[in-house]
């Protein structure tokens, strides 16, 4: 059923009482695949892994790159000097636990910024070299382009004028080293709710089909066509004569489903709609249909 204009029940929290949550009935993605969604996109991530103290340089204990791998495991790409790849390369087997968080922070400018949290946590080992350096590093590459990721495994290029080796940091080691996070449980506090994750279910879940594009259309979107988003006030019902004469609105969030929207109510308090597509989207040519359904019903 096509229900464009779902107001989101949050009118009268206050910044401190966190960010609006969605009604049951809303259509959503699940939690492995809203973890997947997180761990597949470019949110800021940070490894803590017991009794290892983090260094104080700023994103030294933060991926430059990361995916899953086919088995469920997470792919990490860190530097080699990092406290994560030092503690990996001085570990037995799987002994070494860790814990990744994820920040989801709302690419457009908006109070209440930070969309939602994730954690990933389970075992922490080197990916050992050879083919599966080869592989590992060529799946990183082709989600996530990182310069000279595929040089891993490779011998160093010759050295630029005044600088190391293509790939080789300033003591002739590698600049890069390749991690695997095997999970063992996960957990997602974000727009839609708290929720845990198996491990199973975290390796069967798909990542949704916009979270490469999300925060370019979101940029798009508000800097592009904020009066079109702003007109989807309309679908807003009884609320549509108030809401649509305050403040700004501004989308939030993305997916196949729909498009979360922040308006301003009567008092001048924030609050979510979200927008349904009339059927899930499934790449970003659909997308375009489905938003021109938006805008068409909101002016019909």
């Amino acid at each position: 059923m096509f229900r464009p204009g779902i107001p989101l029940p949050s009118t009268g929290q206050s910044p401190e009482e966190g960010q609006p949550r969605p009604k049951e009935d809303a259509l959503r993605p699940s939690p492995a695949e809203r973890v997947r969604t997180l761990v597949e996109s470019k949110a800021t991530a940070s490894l803590t892994i017991p009794g290892i103290e983090a260094l104080d340089d700023l994103g030294a204990d933060c991926p430059a790159a990361r995916t899953v791998a086919p088995d469920g495991d997470v792919l990490l790409l860190v530097p080699s000097g990092s406290p994560a790849a030092r503690a990996a390369a001085h570990a037995q087997d799987d002994e070494l636990t860790c814990v990744m968080e994820i920040t989801d922070v709302a690419p457009v400018a908006m109070p209440q910024r930070i969309r939602g949290r994730g954690w990933v946590a389970g075992w922490l080992t080197l990916v050992p070299c050879g083919e599966r350096t080869r592989a590992a590093a060529t799946l990183l590459a082709e989600r996530h382009p990182v310069g000279e990721l595929l040089g891993l495994d490779q011998e160093p290029r010759p050295r630029r004028s005044g600088g190391p080796a293509a790939g080789v940091g300033p003591a002739g080691r590698a600049a890069w080293t390749l991690l695997r996070l095997e999970v063992g449980e996960a957990c997602v506090d974000d727009l839609w709710g708290a929720d845990g994750v198996e491990p199973d279910d975290f390796t069967t879940a798909d990542p949704d089909p916009l979270v490469r594009h999300e925060a370019d259309l979101l940029q798009h979107l508000h800097a592009a066509h904020s009066e079109q988003v702003r007109g989807l006030c309309a679908l807003l019902g009884d609320r549509s004569d108030v809401v649509c004469t305050r403040g700004a609105a501004t989308p939030v969030a993305l997916d196949r489903f729909g498009l979360r929207v922040r308006f301003t109510d009567e008092a001048d308090r924030p609050f979510d709609a979200r927008f349904d597509f009339p059927e899930p989207v499934r790449n970003v040519t659909e997308l375009r249909y489905a938003m021109h359904a938006l805008f068409d019903a909101a002016t019909s």
